[in-house]
């Protein structure tokens, strides 16, 4: 192993498995094979009674998890049409890049509402506001909001670069949108791969130090986020976690953020990671050999940032570029901390 890599293979995760999560995850795996069986030919009426099913073993199983906290199974119900109408439309073939990148927007909206906003218990807060009223006189507003920012003004925006970047800006942007203070998350960069010729039951990741950028002083002792649109089987997150935690660094808090995760992906992280809670939008039951999520979305990265060519894979400040104008001025603030960090 080269001193610039680092490498983790998934036969570890599964260590951390008590013969409860395994038994569990062996259901689940029994339930959507059977359920698979409806559809070829399209039997749509079992295909709705085998999710149905499998969503309330699901919920049963994360009940046991307390840090795994799935957008259905924790907020009100009046809040679940939202969310799966979101998920449908991520998920759906048809939908192209720019509808792909207002939903995922609107899904860690959400997920940000549901990790750090309690309309129960959050004191208020004010926001005034000038208007562009100026007669008689200049007018302003009030707008109460949560007050929060003990929750959100110690944290790392943390990215897996590519499909985790634009997730990442959007958090932070509520994060800075939610402060008092217009807090602007510092972020740390890490360049994290799937092994892609391995299987699931021997998968490897690789971090490359040479391609990353952090600041490990802006780490320790920092509720760390990371923001992936996608979480499979943890590897990733638990690579680079794993990573910082041999160079002195203690995080205070792991928030992992997710738009669909895996059942397996979410029990692994919370297992093998101190102080993570795991945010996922859906939950989907189970992987192919190859680690995709099934019934999945596809590659988020590629329907975030378009594809990449062999030839000429894009950098970080070209990728940024590619956003273009729109996404470029509405996060402002965030591009600002990301060019601190990559140029220096």
């Amino acid at each position: 192993m080269a001193n610039d890599k680092i490498i983790l293979k998934a036969e570890d995760l599964d260590g951390y498995l008590t013969n409860e999560d395994l038994n569990d995850l062996k259901h689940m795996d029994e339930l959507f094979k059977e359920t698979m069986k409806s559809f070829e030919p399209k039997n749509e009426e079992k295909i709705i009674q085998g999710y149905d099913l499998m969503g309330h073993e699901m919920q049963k199983i994360c009940e046991k998890h307390p840090n795994i906290k799935v957008y259905s199974f924790v907020t009100e119900e009046t809040a679940h049409a939202e969310a799966s109408r979101v998920i449908a439309k991520l998920r759906d073939i048809n939908t192209d890049h720019q509808e792909f990148l207002y939903y995922s927007q609107r899904a860690y909206e959400m997920l940000f509402r549901m990790a750090y906003i309690n309309q129960h218990t959050d004191k208020k807060g004010h926001l005034v506001v000038q208007t562009p009223v100026t007669f008689p006189i200049q007018n302003y507003a009030v707008h109460k909001i949560p007050d929060i920012d003990h929750k959100i003004e110690n944290t790392v925006m943390c990215v897996m670069l590519r499909g985790a970047l634009l997730p990442s800006m959007i958090m932070s942007k509520e994060i800075e949108e939610y402060s008092s203070h217009a807090y602007k998350t510092p972020f740390a960069l890490f360049k994290i791969s799937r092994n892609d010729s391995k299987n699931e039951n021997d998968m490897e990741y690789i971090l490359d130090l040479k391609k990353s950028f952090f600041n490990l002083q802006e780490l320790d002792g920092k509720d760390l986020i990371f923001a992936d649109p996608m979480n499979a089987t943890g590897g990733s997150l638990v690579t680079v976690v794993k990573y910082l935690q041999e160079q002195g660094i203690n995080p205070k808090s792991i928030a992992f953020f997710n738009t669909i995760s895996t059942l397996k992906g979410s029990i692994r992280v919370t297992r093998a990671l101190k102080n993570c809670t795991c945010y996922t939008l859906w939950l989907d039951p189970v992987m192919n050999e190859k680690a995709y999520i099934m019934p999945g979305l596809g590659d988020a990265g590629d329907r975030l940032n378009g594809c990449d060519t062999k030839e000429t894979p894009r950098n970080i400040i070209q990728l940024i570029a590619d956003y273009g104008h729109n996404i470029s001025g509405l996060y402002k603030s965030q591009l600002n901390e990301i060019e601190r960090i990559v140029l220096g």
